[in-house]
């Protein structure tokens, strides 16, 4: 996380699930809301659950094993492939 309430970059996060359409990431523990739920079938008691709300993409960054730190991407040609690099430790990311 690079911006907003849960903001530390000293620590990586997981992304849970990406939405392309909306360019929106869910990231475990971050930007967690309150749910009110009704009684029904599955949930008989109801009441109020927190889970994680998803966060606009560009608030996240990729992290950087090899320094252990978040890190910008560039990307180069390597033998006509496309290959992504991480701007800090030079390393190519799988």
């Amino acid at each position: 996380m690079i911006a907003g309430d849960d903001k530390d970059l000293a620590k990586p996060r997981k992304v849970l699930e990406v939405f392309l359409d909306k360019a929106r990431v869910l990231v475990e523990g971050v930007n967690i809301v309150t749910k009110h739920t009704k009684p029904s079938a599955q949930n008989t008691k109801g009441g109020i659950v927190k889970k994680e709300a998803p966060i606009h993409i560009s608030n996240v960054m990729l992290w950087d094993a090899k320094t252990g730190a978040p890190s910008r991407v560039s990307r180069s040609r390597d033998n006509g492939k496309l290959v992504r690099i991480a701007k800090k430790s030079g390393e190519v990311i799988k």
